[in-house]
């Protein structure tokens, strides 16, 4: 008979793994979060934004406090990973995030003394949404109009997307762009819908004092009321062997036209 050994230690257990996940903090529907270095300065420097809570690691507390001091408030100092619990663990967050209430809701004929707008017909994708508002505020334009239904929220991606532009730019949603679209005419607007095919060059077709440059979606372009409602469709010209461009760098090459043209005639 083999004796046990008696002084023998029992194996160790595996260490169990912690599988316990940073729970994301409930923010209510009426607040919006916006992250990143551009967009958070741009709303602290806009006195109509109501601010909740501004979170910030040490670093980033340190590059926002100028402008935290001038609307007398203070960052609360918190670690990135907490910041991404906010904000999603993929955002671009830069160390900072603020929560805020939604920008105030403006009616079509808040901008009815526009010279530059620009119109979206159900663009849904926030990048190429947030990139159109950065070059509308870059090139001058005064407001953009989207709707209700298929367009993106007010977010942070649509916010750092955006680099800050949706602080100088008046955001209008609608339930009917059909209408909308009758209202700007109604106050001067030439509308001119942008088509990859349209009869007319872009250049050649830039008219009037009052500008609404329409786009349409990603994948179907502009509707056929939409169509029907525009005063023009017009193209970019592209001399290459690519006949069209991705919406965001359309609107782009569409704005600066547009803005040089009006321009020119003031």
């Amino acid at each position: 008979m083999i004796e046990k050994n008696k002084n023998k230690r029992p194996a160790k257990r595996p260490a169990r793994k912690n599988n316990s996940k940073i729970i994301a903090p409930s923010i209510s529907d009426n607040k919006t979060i916006l992250y990143g270095i551009h967009a958070v300065k741009a709303a602290l420097y806009n006195k109509d934004r109501k601010i909740e809570k501004v979170l910030a690691t040490k670093n980033a507390a340190d590059r926002l406090r100028p402008v935290l001091e001038k609307r007398d408030l203070s960052a609360e100092i918190t670690t990135a990973e907490e910041i991404s619990t906010y904000v999603g663990k993929d955002a671009v967050h830069q160390g900072m995030a603020l929560i805020t209430s939604p920008s105030p809701a403006l009616d079509i004929h808040d901008i009815k003394d526009a010279r530059l707008i620009i119109v979206l017909d159900q663009l849904t994708d926030p990048h190429n949404v947030g990139a159109i508002i950065r070059s509308a505020v870059a090139l001058g334009a005064e407001a953009l109009i989207t709707t209700y239904r298929n367009a993106p929220k007010e977010t942070g991606l649509l916010a750092k997307t955006a680099s800050g532009g949706m602080e100088h730019l008046k955001l209008v949603h609608v339930g009917n762009l059909a209408q909308s679209l009758t209202k700007l005419t109604d106050f001067g607007f030439t509308l001119i819908g942008l088509d990859s095919e349209g009869p007319q060059n872009l250049k050649d077709s830039l008219m009037g004092n009052k500008i609404a440059l329409v786009l349409g979606s990603e994948g179907s372009g502009l509707r056929r009321l939409t169509r029907e409602r525009c005063d023009i469709l017009a193209r970019l010209n592209m001399p290459g062997p690519i006949k069209s461009l991705n919406v965001s760098n359309a609107a782009a090459l569409s704005l600066y036209l547009a803005s040089d043209y009006l321009n020119e005639i003031d």
